[in-house]
Formats: structure tokens, C-alpha cells, sequence
């Protein structure tokens, strides 16, 4: 093997670029020419390559985002974009390729890995941390601890204003974010898409703190919610309970920022660890962290295995919320 591709594909996380760091650099220790791919599979699509050098990589460690830039590409989902892209890091004398996303990514990285010669290498990152085979994907860090900065301010707010706040925290349609900001940031209710929402119950439990001497309560609601949303569900309480409320939608500051030391320590362990397999020979598969261990799983099940939220902590955010 001599020269490897990398490109970030769907939504931004932060330490991303952290990560494409450590491909870079533990590349050129292994005398591996590293070529980046600009805007992920469509960027692959078109041929849009750059060489990178250890040199091309530095001061990026602290910057949110990607610089490779990246984006969704429905053609990815065809056998026909598979084969272009394969031809495409022939045409450019790409051995392996690695390949950092979430399970949108690892979708066509399955593909790819299946069709021909070129191995693959795939890396979680997505801060919605709903990827399979690994504890914490790169960015979900981030997002947690500025999603709970917004919400220790609002609570600053709810407390001055004596009236509940309904938040919304992105996480696509699971709940890790929602149930994690929650219990960091003392929620008095989460809603997540695993459990249904009964809005009598929230009303009582809400009805019961303020008679308890509570004057104000956060209520944390992942965006995929099954009541309808952050809007519905404040709507809905408000029809039974008659209280002034506001509403915040974080919405995509809990992508964007300089990515946390645990983030960017995951980012470069995860971005050596890809080197580490391409050059052993692997391929179809993801390198994730297991209870502090560094794991191989094959790229097909991070997609078609649920991974499970531990719900049970939401019987704490009830007795914590008292």
C-alpha cells in the first residue's frame, strides 16, 4: 500500500479534523502518501483530491467542522455512483480509504469496500453518537457539553422568570444527546424517541414540582420525538396546565466549536487506529472504542445493529428532579 484516501461525508462533528490529522501524520510515518477528498462522496465523485502533508494538517486540532468540507450524496446510493467512485480512486492510485461519518457514510463505505479492490476503513463521527460498535463517536462530546452550556444559562433565565422551558437537542431520531445534556444539566423531564411520550404524566410530574415549591423546570426533547416535536409538546402541556412557557431550539451550534480534549483525543486514537488496519491488511471495516479498548467492527453492522441507550437512567432524572 502506498497511497490512501480520506473524506469526511455527512453532517459536520466536531473533531473531525483532528482526526483527519492523525490520518496524515501517522500515514507519513508508514510512508503512506495521504490524499484528501474534498466534500465527501460527491467530492470522490468528481475527483476532487488533494495531497495532504503533515505540514497541510497543522493548527487544525482546535477548528470545529471539516476542512475537507462534506455533504450528503444521494448518488452514492446507486450501483452506478458506487462504480464511479471506485474508478475515481483508481484513476487517482488510492489503495485504501478512510472514511469518517456516521451510518450514512458507512453505507456507502459497505458498498465500496464490496466492489472492488480498495480497502476500506470507516470512523464514527457524528454527534449524534447513535453508531454501533463503539461507546462515543467524535463530536458527541462536543455537542453535549455546548448544549448544556446554552442550558445552564436558561436555567439562570427559567429561575428569574418562574416558568417552565421546553429545549430542543438535535440527535436525528435517538435520543443519546437529549438523555446525556438531561441529566448534566438537572432536567426535571427528558423526552427521547426510545420511549413514548405521555404528556398526562409530564403534566402531573410538572404540576406536582410546582406544588412542591418548584418555580420554574427544564424539559430536555429530542428532535425526533414522537409527541410531534418541541413545539407540540409545549403546545399540549400548555392546554392542560395553563402555564406560560418559552421555548429553545439549540439547533446546530451543538455541531459547530473547538471539539472538547476527550473528543480530540478520540479523534487522533481512532485516526491511528485507521492507519493501523489498512496497513495490517483490513478492510469492511469500522475502528471504534470499547470500554476504553480500540475494537474492529465490520461496516455493515455500525448500520444494521441498534445500538442501545440506557434508558433506566431516566428513572434517576425523576428522582433527581424532586
Amino acid at each position: 500500500m502506498k497511497r490512501i484516501g480520506v473524506l469526511t461525508s455527512g453532517g459536520d462533528a466536531p473533531g473531525m479534523n483532528a482526526c483527519i490529522r492523525a490520518i496524515v501524520r501517522c500515514g507519513a510515518k508508514e510512508k503512506l502518501e495521504v490524499i484528501g477528498v474534498r466534500r465527501g462522496y460527491g467530492g470522490l465523485l468528481e475527483g476532487e483530491f488533494v495531497k495532504l502533508g503533515p505540514r497541510s494538517v497543522a493548527n487544525i486540532i482546535h477548528r470545529g467542522g471539516t476542512f475537507l468540507e462534506t455533504a450528503r450524496c444521494e448518488e452514492m446510493k446507486t450501483a452506478g455512483g458506487v462504480k464511479k467512485a471506485v474508478q475515481a480512486l483508481y484513476q487517482e492510485g488510492i489503495d485504501g480509504l478512510i472514511t469518517i461519518g456516521g451510518d450514512g457514510t458507512f453505507r456507502g463505505a459497505t458498498a465500496l469496500a464490496k466492489a472492488g479492490e480498495i480497502q476500506v476503513i470507516g470512523i464514527p463521527g457524528t454527534i449524534d453518537n447513535d453508531v454501533y460498535g463503539t461507546d462515543y463517536a467524535i463530536g458527541f462530546d462536543t455537542a453535549i457539553n455546548t448544549a448544556l452550556d446554552a442550558i445552564d444559562k436558561i436555567r439562570d433565565t427559567a429561575g428569574s422568570l418562574q416558568r417552565p422551558f421546553f429545549i430542543e437537542v438535535m440527535g436525528k431520531d435517538r435520543g443519546f444527546i437529549a438523555l446525556d445534556v438531561g441529566i448534566a444539566g438537572g432536567a426535571e423531564d427528558i423526552l427521547i424517541p426510545e420511549i413514548e411520550t405521555k404528556i398526562e404524566e409530564l403534566c402531573l410530574s410538572m404540576s406536582r414540582n410546582f406544588k412542591r415549591g418548584k418555580k420554574s423546570s427544564i424539559v430536555i426533547v429530542a428532535e425526533g420525538d414522537d409527541a410531534g416535536g418541541v413545539f407540540r409538546v409545549a403546545q399540549q402541556v400548555w392546554q392542560r396546565l395553563r402555564l406560560e412557557y418559552r421555548i429553545c431550539v439549540l439547533g446546530h451550534i451543538q455541531r459547530g466549536g473547538s471539539p472538547t480534549a476527550r473528543d480530540r483525543i478520540l479523534a487522533s486514537k481512532l485516526g491511528a487506529a485507521a492507519v493501523d488496519a489498512l496497513v495490517s491488511g483490513k478492510s469492511g471495516y469500522m475502528v471504534g472504542e470499547l470500554k476504553g479498548e480500540i475494537v474492529l467492527t465490520p461496516l455493515n453492522e455500525t448500520w444494521e445493529k441498534r445500538k442501545e441507550l440506557d434508558t433506566s437512567l431516566l428513572q434517576l432524572v425523576k428522582i433527581l428532579a424532586a
